[in-house]
């Protein structure tokens, strides 16, 4: 006994397959999923003799040379090539244990479109899937951090108010 709707030649679980494969009429919205690298973490104690002695041959960088002040920095090169600073999104650095954290372990610095974290606050608000495509972060993660930091801002402002005018 063949189902009706099917050729005798197919079998029963070769129909649920097809049925399962078949994308149906309707169906919820999904987020693309771009495929990202998780950070890296590098322990200084963790680095092996040759490591050490290639950041030993490093030039070291006069401190003249640096920016110091926002204005200087904001008309600079882009990619900004000052690594070293806080505001910088291709690495992050502990300052209490020296650990160096690769936010894009598997891009070139030249490949990065924001490297500056003081250019895209200048840019104005943007939204959760932007900043956590800048800081390779999930959108869910990002909002975490921005609900810590108004609990923060609460706790030391004196009023008590701030960020109360968001959603």
């Amino acid at each position: 006994m063949h189902d009706t709707t099917q050729p005798p030649d197919v079998t029963q679980s070769e129909h649920i397959e097809s049925d399962a494969s078949e994308t149906p009429e309707v169906s919820r919205k999904v987020r693309k999923h771009h495929k990202r690298s998780r950070s890296k973490t590098i322990a200084p104690r963790r680095l092996t003799k040759e490591e050490l002695r290639e950041a030993a041959l490093l030039p070291v960088i006069d401190e003249a040379d640096r920016p110091q002040t926002r204005a200087d920095c904001g008309s600079g090169p882009r990619p900004c090539p000052w690594v070293s600073c806080k505001h910088h999104l291709f690495l992050d650095v502990n300052p209490e244990t020296g650990s160096i954290k690769l936010n894009f372990p598997d891009k070139d610095l030249t490949e990065m479109r924001e490297t500056c974290a003081l250019d895209v606050a200048d840019r104005g608000g943007i939204t959760l899937e932007e900043v956590g495509a800048i800081l390779n972060l999930t959108r869910e993660r990002i909002r975490q951090v921005e609900v810590r930091g108004l609990l923060k801002l609460r706790a030391v402002s004196p009023d008590g108010d701030v960020g109360r005018d968001m959603p």
